[in-house]
């Protein structure tokens, strides 16, 4: 006859055996479920029973960072890290992408050149890593006063070897790490000799709109002034780089925020917080198409509601229509774009 498991006894609380189980799937299964604020009330009371289990740890850390909870995720990241708990490598990963979220590019590229430097990282993972260090570069030194012209700098040569010729063969190349590797190559490089095979892609229903949106950025950021088709969603729009306003001051993204912001900042700042990353997550994949419907009211009432769901909080739409002076049928249809975009979001980096 099998043992049962002790009764735990923690500050004359009583634990049944396997309660920190219990905790966790249903923990798990409410992260799934977009549930996130229960999912971190269970996953949290969870860890404390079991504090070094890492399927409870790295599910807490994704529950905190889909709940924006950014600088909770940083921190418990960083210390599984530094206590060795879960995949190393999983746990780096997860970890830079809680930085890039918090725009701590410095700190991603000294976290990258540590493990350049102590060669931890494997041959199958080296372009990946690379990939985050050559754009975390770009992003620090946009973000700083331009340095001593007489300062060394300490950088490695990232430059993938097949971009010295003129095709980047984005359509041929499945994976979506790899494309972004040869894109971010192009960030030091005349984007010109590429303009054929960008225009292609751009105008390819085929292409990704995260990488697209990045092409774009590019282009703008170099100066191009030509008409050039993009394709997102089986829609078509005409655009020259040079007119595009920047990925993140688009003016409706800002009117959106502006909403959210009058009626959810000061009286609910995680719900705010949850409504306005959903906001920059959808306009930047859609980027620059100005998608239907055109009220603005009825976007950020749809994120509002979105963002309650997730959060696993009653919502009524005909209450958020009032609130936003908008028609349901008008929110509905933003709901409906909103998650058609959610399933392709940002990809894994």
């Amino acid at each position: 006859m099998k043992k049962r498991e002790p009764v735990k006894r923690i500050d004359n609380v009583i634990f049944f055996p396997g309660l920190e189980k219990r905790l966790t799937d249903k923990g798990l299964e409410n992260l799934e479920k977009k549930k996130f604020n229960e999912a971190i009330n269970l996953l949290e009371e969870a860890r404390e029973h079991d504090p070094d289990n890492d399927e409870i740890l790295i599910g807490l850390v994704l529950a905190y960072f889909e709940a924006s909870s950014f600088q909770k995720a940083k921190a418990l990241a960083k210390e599984m890290l530094h206590k060795g708990i879960g995949d190393y490598l999983q746990m780096v990963d997860l970890y830079l992408t809680v930085l890039i979220q918090l725009h701590e590019y410095q700190e991603i590229v000294a976290t990258i050149e540590v493990l350049l430097e102590e060669k931890e990282i494997p041959p199958e993972k080296y372009d990946h890593f690379l990939t985050i260090l050559q754009f975390s570069r770009r992003m620090a030194e946009n973000r700083q006063p331009d340095p001593d012209p007489d300062t060394e700098s300490n950088t490695y040569d990232i430059t993938p070897e097949k971009t010295n010729v003129y095709e980047l063969n984005l359509f041929s190349i499945d994976n979506l790490n790899e494309q972004m590797l040869l894109v971010s190559s192009l960030a030091e490089k005349n984007i010109r000799p590429y303009l054929p095979e960008i225009a292609e892609y751009l105008a390819a229903e085929a292409g990704h709109p995260f990488l697209k949106t990045i092409l774009l950025s590019l282009l703008k950021e170099q100066e191009i002034d030509r008409e050039l088709s993009v394709m997102k969603f089986e829609m078509e729009k005409k655009v020259i780089p040079t007119h595009l306003p920047e990925v993140r001051e688009e003016p409706r993204l800002k009117e959106v925020k502006a909403l959210l912001e009058a009626r959810l900042e000061s009286e609910n700042p995680v719900l705010f917080e949850n409504s306005f990353r959903m906001a920059e997550r959808n306009f930047f994949i859609s980027y620059p198409l100005e998608l239907q419907p055109k009220s603005t009211a009825a976007w950020a009432a749809a994120f509002h509601h979105l963002a309650e769901y997730y959060l696993g909080m009653d919502t009524e739409l005909h209450y958020l229509s009032g609130e936003y002076e908008v028609q349901v049928k008008e929110i509905e249809e933003a709901i409906a774009m909103i998650e058609v975009i959610e399933k392709i979001s940002y990809p894994n980096i």
